[in-house]
């Protein structure tokens, strides 16, 4: 098969359309014949040298894809040769076969052609897991995702509409605001502009948020702390503001507030096989409802994924890229 390779970490031009061994599902896997991956900002990480694959996983990058089942390993059941599915990945969604665990593969759900469905998975898992699983966001509670017209961003609107909660989103332009606008969110801040924290308090006669979905870390971690409501709960999934930061405790602890930091990738199999199976029974039926859609900004040929990670990089989509066969 034809697979993404990086031989030297760097930049777009890094990545490599080139030929490599075919995969083989071994027990308990499926080999999808891929449709459509997504780029993913891990995926750039890894081109560059600072996020190598987990153990075992396949070393092209690609945490998520779409395709059809092309060859079931042994002990696999409920699936057939052929199925339309999308999959969670811990790597090679950027080839034209990938070898996942049968547990972390979702049918494609109603109203969503197989490749938008390439768009689903690492995001929905991400938003679920950590906004719900882990902070536990209820209806009627406060919601502030930041980069909201990203694709974790365009998820966790939704997904936060969906179950109640008021929605509060910060971006970098007006255009993207008004996107985030569109798909639900209450609360719309300029980070180029604005004071988040201020202009949350304000909007929220101020309590500030119950929930913050943070893509920043380091840079945002005071500011963060002091934008939570009592019993706010802080969900870190991204380190693009840096790694380390000072965390005032007094304020946390005068808040009663909660941080936790996780990564998706890395977990074992048993763990994202309970959150994909969580996000089947609980946002499935809502894409399938129309409630959730995915957010594609543009469809780019797999060969030519370099492309793909200069969008990303240059931060001027709303939603997911797509890599397409």
């Amino acid at each position: 098969m034809h697979a993404i390779t990086i031989p030297e970490p760097g930049g777009p031009e890094a990545l490599v359309w080139a030929e490599v061994p075919d995969p083989v599902p071994g027990e308990g896997e499926v080999l999808i014949e891929v449709a459509a991956a997504a780029v993913n900002r891990a995926d750039l990480l890894q081109r560059q040298g600072f996020y190598d694959p987990p153990p075992g996983a396949s070393p092209y990058p690609g945490l998520e894809c779409s395709g059809r089942i092309a060859a079931l390993g042994t002990g696999v059941s409920g699936w057939s040769v052929g199925d339309e599915v999308c999959a969670l990945l811990a790597g090679g969604g950027y080839a034209e076969q990938v070898v996942v665990p049968a547990s972390q593969v979702l049918p494609v759900p109603d109203g969503v052609d197989l490749v938008q469905a390439a768009a689903l998975p690492e995001v929905v898992c991400t938003v679920w897991s950590n906004v719900f699983m882990v902070a536990h966001l209820r209806p009627g509670e406060t919601l502030l995702v930041h980069g909201g017209a990203s694709g974790i961003g365009t998820m966790a609107i939704q997904l936060g509409k969906a179950v109640g909660a008021k929605v509060a989103v910060t971006a970098g332009s007006k255009e993207k605001l008004d996107q985030c606008a569109e798909l639900g969110a209450d609360i719309l801040i300029s980070y180029r502009e604005q004071d988040f924290v201020d202009e949350l308090k304000a909007a929220t006669d101020g309590a500030g948020a119950d929930v913050i979905l943070d893509i920043m870390g380091a840079k945002y971690l005071d500011r963060n702390v002091k934008a939570l409501a009592l019993g706010g709960r802080l969900a870190i999934i991204g380190l693009q503001g840096g790694v380390k930061g000072e965390l005032n405790l007094g304020a946390l602890l005068a808040k009663r507030g909660a941080v936790t930091a996780t990564s998706l990738r890395s977990r074992p199999v048993t763990e994202k096989a309970s959150i994909v199976a969580a996000v089947h029974e609980h946002v499935w039926p809502l894409v399938s409802a129309g409630q959730i859609r995915p957010v594609i900004d543009r469809s780019i040929p797999l060969s030519r994924a370099g492309e793909g990670h200069r969008v990303l990089e240059e931060s001027s989509h709303v939603g997911k890229v797509l890599l397409t066969r």
